[in-house]
């Protein structure tokens, strides 16, 4: 049995390729893996193994799943969530489906059919009973998680939704589209309540977050409606695909900062009111200070492959790659 590994090491140079070779069991049932030239085998366990690149000084640990549920969906998966409970879990595919089903045992529960072409995301709300998808239809829809009835429907969106984002507990919500803009709107109303941004670029993903106090979010030109809720404090970030990260204030809609990257920006994600994370196509991540985004507070790059997720985790956080 073989696998494929690469280290792409910092950017300019070419990519290091190798492979792992299972020789045979230890008398424990543990494998005995070697690796080809450049990289070294560190320890090895039933569910993981460590493999590092010494001339490069980078190592990973690759982690064996303790669950595996091939019957959710026949292509691959594009984006999924857990409810906040941990019960149930909600994925879309390129098989053109997205499904509800229990996050123990990966039993299908709901079908939620009712976008046209493919849905780009889907997100639990806090509760748990209640799922926001968007869609390459511009359609961005509220489902009952208990009975897979469609409750909303918004539509203003120019281009496919590209990312989601809930506003505290949900009576706002968020979405980017491939038509460049990010958009508020009001679930009771089923109404926008607002272009937060015009960027002229698609925008592939969004966060929300507290600001940290001493941020200046600028002052709305026009008072909020009266079914705005939970955006005072606020700031929206924006990757954009022409290689800018931006922050806006959420209440006010005015710009907080404009970061340039070395490539397009597919992810972000807040670690707390002061440090967020962003994700590019080549391979960077990028963690920024939102009080001064002038330089980043570090770099991190692994490899090539583009950044598709970030995800707050414990201290630190999951970044899924493109390999």
């Amino acid at each position: 049995e073989q696998g494929e590994l690469r280290a792409a090491l910092r950017t300019g140079k070419p990519t290091l390729y190798g492979s792992l070779t299972r020789r045979g069991l230890s008398t424990e049932g543990i494998p005995d893996i070697t690796a080809s030239e450049g990289f070294v085998v560190g320890e090895v366990t039933k569910k993981s193994i460590l493999v590092s690149c010494p001339h490069e000084n980078v190592s990973t640990k690759f982690l064996a799943p303790y669950t595996t549920f091939s019957r959710i969906h026949q292509k691959s998966v594009t984006c999924l969530d857990i409810s906040s409970g941990g019960g149930l879990g909600v994925s879309t595919s390129t098989d053109g489906t997205m499904k509800i089903w229990q996050a123990a045992n990966g039993e299908i529960r709901r079908l939620l059919e009712g976008h046209v072409y493919d849905v780009n995301c889907c997100r639990f709300f806090p509760s748990g009973l209640v799922v926001l998808s968007g869609g390459m239809d511009a359609q961005l829809k509220i489902w009952s998680a208990e009975d897979a009835s469609c409750a909303v429907t918004f539509k203003g969106h120019k281009g496919g939704i590209l990312d989601t984002a809930i506003v505290d507990r949900g009576r706002n919500v968020l979405s980017c589209s491939r038509d460049g803009t990010a958009r508020l709107w009001d679930c009771g109303k089923s109404a926008c309540l607002g272009v937060i941004a015009d960027c002229g670029s698609p925008v592939n993903g969004i966060a929300v977050g507290t600001a940290d106090n001493s941020v200046n979010l600028g002052m709305p030109e026009n008072p909020p409606s009266e079914r705005e809720v939970g955006t005072e404090g606020k700031i929206l970030l924006l990757a954009r695909e022409d290689k800018k990260l931006q922050g806006v204030g959420l209440q006010s809609r005015q710009p907080v900062f404009l970061f340039v990257g070395s490539d397009a920006f597919n992810c972000c994600t807040f670690l707390s009111s002061t440090y967020f994370l962003a994700g590019t196509q080549d391979g960077n991540i990028y963690q920024l200070d939102v009080r001064n985004t002038n330089a980043p507070i570090q770099i991190i790059h692994r490899s090539g492959a583009p950044v598709l997720s970030l995800l707050p985790y414990r201290d630190g956080f999951v970044a899924s790659q493109g390999n």
